[in-house]
């Protein structure tokens, strides 16, 4: 690649290097609309004066961003290099209903939806492919993939992942263990995502990870509380009696 400004490593101050952490397509992107921006206020100047003004500032803004490969809102925000940032959330929690009802209720991921609040459907393709839709926290946008099972062990365990190419990386795996007694199911969780867009999407899963943790603990409590109440029998549910316990929800910035 040629020795350009975009490529060239900047200094601020004259004395240090600033953390790059934006992505090539983004610093393009920045430059050609901050030059526009720029230009369009130099134009306008001596009939809207003030609107100008803020109009050549936020240009030239867009250019340096651009220009240093730097956003000091991604750094804020955690993000101090241009590589993927990998979401991992691992919790643990208790049902009481037998493993085999637990298992085959989940194994219809077409029910997911019905207590995961994040999700809007699923469409079974086959017996190892599905179509996932899902909205961003705040309804901001409607984001799909395609997945597929990659091992399924009725009764104990079912491991999934996107297919390549998929706008969303995701990767999960539940495991179901009895109770001591086998009155009831333990159920591990473990779900993995890398956002969606390169830089921009990394950014806005920073700011969004605390929205994410919150939705997942109530999908949590609603799948719990979905099998408990929901039963093929007459026997009554012990809800109230059990907790649910979640090892951890961490953010990890390595695959």
């Amino acid at each position: 690649m040629p020795d350009t400004a975009l490529n060239q490593d900047q200094y601020t101050g004259g004395t240090s290097t600033p953390v790059i952490n934006l992505e090539w397509p983004e610093r393009v992107a920045s430059v050609a609309l901050g030059t526009r921006m720029a230009f369009g206020g130099l134009s306008r100047m001596f009939r809207h004066p003030l609107r100008s003004a803020l109009r050549i500032f936020a240009g030239g803004y867009l250019v340096q961003r651009g220009v240093t490969g730097h956003c000091e809102l991604y750094t804020r925000l955690g993000k101090t290099t241009t590589e993927p940032v990998s979401i991992n959330i691992n919790y643990t929690f208790t049902v009481n209903r037998h493993r085999q009802d637990v298992y085959n209720f989940w194994r219809r991921l077409e029910n997911l939806p019905l207590f995961m609040s994040h999700l809007d459907n699923i469409q079974v393709v086959n017996a190892r492919y599905s179509h996932w839709e899902a909205k961003i926290p705040g309804n901001i946008a409607n984001i799909s993939w395609d997945a597929e099972i990659t091992e399924d062990i009725s009764g104990s365990s079912i491991s999934w992942q996107s297919i390549p190419g998929s706008t969303i990386n995701n990767s999960g795996k539940v495991i179901f263990e009895d109770t001591p007694g086998e009155q009831g199911t333990i159920v591990k969780v473990v779900i993995s995502y890398l956002p969606p867009a390169g830089g921009v999407g990394t950014g806005i899963a920073k700011l969004l990870n605390p929205v994410f943790e919150k939705l997942v603990r109530q999908d949590v409590l609603s799948f719990k509380d979905y099998m408990e109440t929901y039963s093929t029998d007459d026997r009554e549910t012990t809800a109230d009696q059990d907790t649910i316990t979640i090892v951890s929800i961490e953010t990890q910035d390595d695959i």
